[in-house]
């Protein structure tokens, strides 16, 4: 709710990354402690990359300006309440499997394996490859930095910008 209810795209990401942390606290209370502690790591780097992002290429600083951040309000919630109408009657109607057999003794090496084989490695590099794709596109896609308009000397008034028409 927090994610809608602020007025800033910082404040809307910080909510997000907070409820991406309460998401991950399930993990945490089943046991399974590096999976949680992962999903929290992986969701808190995420959320401040996005940040940086904001706080370099957004027009207003750091996203920080008043803003909505919900369109079409009452088609919204006519969709979010017929869905949960449709989707909550399910809870009760359908006839939950009954457990067969004994978890295995490490439940987290099991899921590990379960989702990615043998197939770690290859996934670290493409993480890695896929962040520096990220990080080259930004720099190639923005040849000019948030404050080229004013020169060396960033005291400088009013922006001498090179380029006519821009924000300075």
């Amino acid at each position: 709710m927090a994610v809608f209810r602020v007025d800033s795209m910082a404040r809307a990401t910080f909510a997000l990354l907070a409820s991406f942390v309460f998401a991950a606290t399930p993990l945490l209370l089943l046991g399974l402690s590096y999976l949680g502690v992962l999903v929290i790591l992986m969701m808190i780097m995420e959320m401040v990359v996005m940040a940086v992002f904001m706080i370099m290429l957004m027009m207003n600083p750091a996203g920080l300006m008043p803003m909505t951040m919900v369109h079409n309000q009452r088609g919204s919630l006519l969709i979010a309440g017929g869905t949960f109408a449709v989707l909550a009657p399910g809870v009760f109607l359908v006839d939950w499997p009954q457990r067969q057999g004994e978890p295995p003794p490490d439940v987290t090496y099991r899921l590990g394996e379960a989702l990615m084989g043998s197939h770690m490695l290859v996934m670290l590099v493409i993480g890695l490859g896929l962040f520096a794709t990220i990080v080259s596109a930004v720099v190639l896609s923005h040849p000019r930095g948030r404050y080229d308009r004013f020169g060396d000397d960033l005291r400088g008034r009013p922006a001498d910008d090179p380029i006519r028409g821009s924000v300075g």
